[in-house]
């Protein structure tokens, strides 16, 4: 049962992922019906820690034997979590947890006290989109998931960047004591209980540009003429080589087929008619090269997860969708 609740934290701890976890587990709301958790702030360096915010202090008398009574750790984003070392108490103290069937729960940078202490070996894992590569190079036993909010793989639970662990929290809630419970805390927290799709409709990631010559021209051409269909014949005649010789080369230079090279670039002009102007699904269906706005739909929900219209929404408010 979820009853009894732990944030651990480090020097440089972020203000803002300590306060979900605090938010979603530390607050008395049996006004309303919702239970009530015994949860506690642990320090692993002290009874005064710094955060990364100038000046402010979190100060706790309780240290890492409070967590052995935990069925719950949570393990809050702090500065520089990617590069630093953590007390062998803290993860002699993480990995006892799991053995004994506690959950952990990490927001953001936090995973990567978790993958110190070797949880995310074997297991998925999500990270705030701009550290996955850095948590694959160092954890590269564990499967990191960049596109989605957070990954469930129970005893150990992690989360994107900031307000994903708000997601994360809820997930576990729900899974415990019911949506019904979940639903409350959203509720008086005024957020949804359940966000559609993942991390992939946040991250900016221009397509690379080659370097080389060969397929260089190419790809500005494809660029320009987003809304033509061409084939990797005609794409090759372009680049004056036989179609296998061109398929060969994009690879190796782009890294991916022309196809999914194309489709990306579809979806990122996409995003951006849908961020920028008012114009129809059906324009933008036509301009971004999908030709009608169903298939426009069905690409956008298999590259970033959200439909058109929730994209929109999201980045222009609910007056634009």
């Amino acid at each position: 049962m979820l009853r009894n609740v732990a944030a651990v934290l480090l020097g440089g701890v972020h203000p803002f992922e300590l306060g979900v976890v605090c938010e979603v587990f530390g607050i008395d709301r049996s006004d309303e019906g919702l239970p009530v958790y015994d949860f506690t702030v642990v320090s692993a360096e002290g009874p005064s820690l710094t955060t990364h915010v100038g000046g402010l202090t979190v100060c706790t008398p309780y240290g890492l034997d409070r967590l052995e009574e935990a069925d719950l750790i949570a393990v809050p984003a702090g500065a520089d979590y990617s590069r630093r070392e953590y007390p062998p108490e803290l993860l002699d103290a993480l990995r006892r947890a799991v053995d004994r069937g506690t959950r952990v729960l990490s927001v953001c940078s936090g995973v990567f006290v978790l993958g110190a202490a070797g949880l995310l070996d074997g297991r998925r894992c999500a990270v705030h989109w701009h550290h996955a590569d850095e948590l694959t190079r160092q954890f590269p036993r564990a499967t990191v998931e960049p596109d989605v909010l957070y990954v469930d793989e129970d005893p150990v639970i992690t989360s994107a960047g900031t307000a994903a662990g708000i997601d994360a929290c809820l997930h576990l809630v729900r899974k415990e004591q019911g949506p019904e419970v979940a639903n409350g805390i959203a509720r008086r927290m005024v957020v949804p209980p359940h966000r559609d799709g993942g991390q992939a409709q946040y991250i900016e990631r221009p397509l690379p540009r080659s370097s080389c010559d060969t397929v260089g021209e190419v790809l500005a051409w494809m660029e320009r003429n987003l809304d033509q269909e061409v084939t990797v014949e005609q794409l090759a005649a372009r680049a004056h080589l036989a179609p296998r010789t061109f398929a060969r080369r994009f690879q190796q230079e782009t890294g991916t087929t022309p196809y999914r090279w194309l489709l990306r670039q579809r979806v990122l002009f996409a995003q951006h008619l849908l961020e920028a102007t008012d114009e129809t699904m059906d324009t933008i269906a036509w301009r971004a090269g999908f030709g009608t706005a169903a298939a426009l739909r069905h690409q956008f929900v298999r590259v970033l997860g959200v439909t058109p219209n929730a994209y929109r929404r999201t980045f222009r408010g609910p007056q634009a969708a």
